[in-house]
């Protein structure tokens, strides 16, 4: 996200902490997030994509919803404003379609009138239909169903053939030309921490543990405008605490105080030193300027660290922003460079989506397991369970082999770590008790920054050709 953007929303965030004492502040949420996830979206060759996306992402949140709220409030007054209501604000977002100023556009450039009528008038019809299904296992069906309709897109989006694939439909359905489809054609602003949020809630409404929730209130958690980009994964029931309280909320002043060192904070991370460090940090590009080992390490090093801080400073500015309206986003990064092993690390760094994939990843696949042929091998299960985990962290990042061996990689640090750690717990009490606890602890960090180092060799190069000739050079074997 721009900077100036990013400008435009403390304005923002203050407006709405300053309608507090109204019900007006829910709606400015709601307005700002729809309005920012079409002036954020990019501009695709595809026809009309980059307006259509957006929307689908706000018929997917409304549907989601109809499928985990109760029936009296799916035919509540308010809910049936609010679809009203987004369904009139699309409309208006589309009539810059006819809007000339100077060149000057907010959006890209919207279909009709009449074929965003229809797109609505469809979405429509299959609310009515879902908000029909009864509470039984019908509606559990349809969750389980919606559930693997998001993988399904997240898989397409992840995948450069798939992407390209996809490409050439759309291309051949706008009555373009087909040839000239390519990866880069399909790229969808949010979709990723959109789609955590909304699988979160219906595998809870699963599991009888998602809270009442209204519309406004499920529809501004999913979209909240300050986590739309980078996260933090916030979760529902937390978000609700604070959302449907700020009216009661107390201490402005203090908000905004600790709400803009947050953002300054955050600003200084991710504009000073993550884009400096970006000049020379390891990409493909710059392998091509350096032949000595030691320069590798000083541009492997650098991303590293430009890559902490451009994450670490949008998760401030994120939870700046928050602030500043009364919301409290967790937390996601707590010094992780500074912890003394890998599981540390990853307790530590991007906490939202590490807890998020251990409630529905690894704690389910590793429960099924213990219940499996593979009960009497607790080993087998804890090496499956976090390799299984890394690999789909490191193919939500992109479905490629470079990002299968960063997950492999960290799954397998993860599994040699918990083994050492058992093993060789007392050892490790006697070294401690000859030498310095300082000592062994900073040997430890030393270790564990320079692993996670590695990894990100092939985080930050787009083949394994390009890492492998990397990672020889490093330690002079080519």
């Amino acid at each position: 996200m721009r900077i100036e953007f990013l400008l435009a929303l403390i304005p923002a965030a203050l407006l709405i902490r300053l309608l507090a004492k109204t019900r007006g502040y829910r709606d400015l949420i709601s307005l700002v997030s729809i309005v920012l996830i079409y002036v954020l979206q990019p501009e695709i060759p595809v026809r009309y994509l980059s307006f259509w996306l957006p929307t689908v992402t706000i018929v997917l949140i409304i549907l989601s919803w109809l499928l985990v709220s109760r029936e009296e409030d799916r035919n509540s007054v308010a809910a049936i404003r609010f679809m009203h209501g987004t369904g009139l604000v699309i409309l208006l977002l589309g009539a810059f379609r006819y809007i000339d100023l100077d060149g000057i556009t907010l959006i890209s450039r919207p279909p009709q009138i009449s074929m965003i009528l229809v797109g609505l008038a469809v979405a429509g019809v299959l609310g009515l239909h879902l908000a029909r299904l009864s509470v039984g296992k019908e509606k559990v069906a349809a969750t389980y169903v919606a559930i693997v309709l998001i993988f399904v897109i997240f898989i397409v989006l992840k995948n450069q053939a798939l992407t390209s694939f996809a490409s050439q439909i759309l291309r051949g359905g706008a009555g373009q030309s087909m040839t000239l489809s390519g990866s880069v054609d399909i790229r969808w602003f949010g979709f990723s921490y959109i789609a955590f949020r909304l699988v979160h809630t219906l595998r809870d409404f699963q599991k009888k543990r998602l809270p009442d929730v209204s519309l406004q209130t499920y529809f501004n958690y999913v979209l909240f405008f300050p986590t739309l980009s980078a996260g933090p994964i916030d979760r529902l029931e937390h978000f609700i605490k604070d959302h449907d309280s700020i009216i009661q909320k107390q201490g402005l002043t203090e908000d905004l105080l600790s709400g803009g060192k947050r953002l300054a904070l955050g600003f200084f991370k991710k504009f000073f030193v993550a884009d400096s460090l970006a000049i020379i940090a390891l990409n493909s590009t710059n392998i091509t300027q350096v032949r000595s080992a030691g320069w590798l390490w000083v541009l492997l090093y650098a991303y590293a660290f430009q890559i902490y801080f451009d994450f670490s400073g949008y998760s401030d500015i994120a939870i700046g922003l928050g602030k500043i309206m009364g919301i409290n986003i967790p937390e996601n990064f707590n010094h992780p460079y500074l912890k003394p092993n890998i599981t540390q690390f990853w307790n530590n760094w991007h906490m939202t989506l590490t807890q998020w994939v251990r409630t529905y990843l690894f704690n389910p696949l590793t429960r099924s397991l213990r219940t499996s042929r593979f009960k009497n091998m607790p080993v087998l299960i804890m090496f499956i369970g976090q390799l299984a985990t890394m690999t789909f962290i490191g193919l939500w990042h992109g479905i490629s082999i470079n990002f299968l061996i960063w997950g492999l990689w960290h799954g397998l640090g993860l599994f040699l770590q918990n083994r050492w750690s058992n093993r060789f717990h007392g050892i490790g009490g006697l070294i401690t008790g000859r030498l310095s606890a300082k000592i062994l602890r900073g040997l430890s960090i030393f270790i564990t920054f320079n692993y996670v180092s590695i990894g990100w060799i092939w985080f930050a190069l787009p083949n394994p050709e390009d890492s492998l000739t990397v990672l020889g050079k490093l330690f002079g074997w080519s």
